[in-house]
């Protein structure tokens, strides 16, 4: 979701996201004196206007502070280790590639927002954790080309997993390692939702004989290894997410890069009550605040990932840059939950062994 979301980088770049334990409004407080304090754990992408989070706490009385975590798959762990005593009252950026082993765990109380009727509940999960964590935020994960290094080398784009592995794209693809990156693992659950549990090992076979290059995270793929980005590396395919290309845009409004709509795997993140929480009702207030239009008319601007309220619209720029997926590939949570770990391993041992 998202982990993970290219929207760490710019959005510490356009926010100023404050430090690990700070206020989220920072600087002066606001909020009144006898405010009640929750803390929200949240991945290090996490970020909110100023002044929409001061509204809310003016409005709620509620006064937030922001514990990072990580990225998706930290934050995930951290909340299980430390379920016994919560580090945190809400949690928000748990994704779905994780969220399965959250809600095994018994890391979420229930809790239902109101908004969720408005689009939300299309992302829910499956079973008991579609009344325990919420969808705030879609982030799919894709397969990202420079269009304009393929326009002066001559090389169609591909467009398909299969096409990552032809001779005419050897060299040309860089990933996160799935072992260390939440996008690099949508990557590799992507490739076995393509190639099903008995072809992704040789698919993986394939994109390493036709020389893939695995990074350790999604920040040196994308801002070091990559074409298209500012870091103008040697590799004109990553793997990326599906709004990408909206902070690729040239002088033109063109965007230079492009989105393979046809290699995405769909990544939710969603925010849940933290169980053992001993401010439920206002940690309830806070996943509202973050299913409420003020928040999600934020979201694509300030995170890169696409509002899951269907009455929240995408900024112009995003209806050609980088519009959602319509069919991006999906494995049910319980099969994620349930393989994630041994595919790793298995990838480690194909790849890294």
């Amino acid at each position: 979701m998202l982990p993970r979301r290219l929207r760490t980088t710019i959005a510490v770049a356009v926010t100023g996201l404050l430090a690990t334990g700070c206020t989220l409004a920072g600087g002066e407080d606001h909020a009144d004196d006898a405010a009640t304090t929750v803390t929200l754990a949240t991945h290090d992408s996490f970020a909110v206007p100023r002044e929409v989070l001061e509204a809310f706490e003016q409005r709620s009385g509620i006064r937030i502070e922001q514990l990072k975590q990580g990225d998706a798959g930290a934050l995930a762990n951290k909340l299980v280790l430390t379920k016994a005593n919560p580090v945190a009252d809400v949690a928000f950026g748990v994704d779905s590639t994780f969220a399965s082993r959250t809600l095994r765990e018994g890391v979420f109380e229930r809790h239902t927002p109101d908004a969720a009727g408005q689009g939300p509940q299309r992302y829910a999960l499956d079973g008991r954790g579609a009344d325990r964590l919420t969808a705030v935020d879609v982030g799919d994960v894709c397969v990202n080309v420079d269009r304009e290094w393929f326009a002066s080398h001559d090389v169609p784009e591909p467009r398909t997993f299969a096409d990552l592995t032809r001779p005419r794209y050897r060299d040309l693809l860089v990933t996160p390692s799935p072992a260390t990156s939440s996008p690099g693992l949508a990557f590799l659950l992507a490739t076995i939702a393509d190639s099903g549990e008995d072809g992704w090992r040789d698919y993986w076979r394939d994109l390493k004989a036709n020389g893939a290059e695995v990074v350790s995270g999604w920040t040196e793929a994308y801002t070091q290894e990559f074409s298209g980005s500012s870091g103008e590396g040697p590799r004109p395919i990553v793997v990326s997410y599906a709004s990408s290309p909206a902070a690729e845009v040239g002088d033109d409004g063109s965007p230079r890069t492009r989105a393979l709509l046809d290699t995405c795997y769909r990544q939710v993140e969603y925010a849940g009550v933290l169980a053992g929480t001993d401010k439920p009702r206002q940690a309830r207030q806070v996943v509202d605040f973050l299913l409420s239009r003020e928040f999600q008319r934020t979201v694509a601007d300030n995170m890169y990932v696409y509002p899951t309220r269907s009455d929240v619209e995408l900024p112009e720029a995003w209806q050609e840059a980088a519009p959602l997926p319509e069919d991006p590939a999906e494995l049910p949570s319980n099969q994620v939950d349930r393989g994630r770990e041994d595919w790793i391993s298995q990838w480690r041992e194909l790849y890294e062994g």
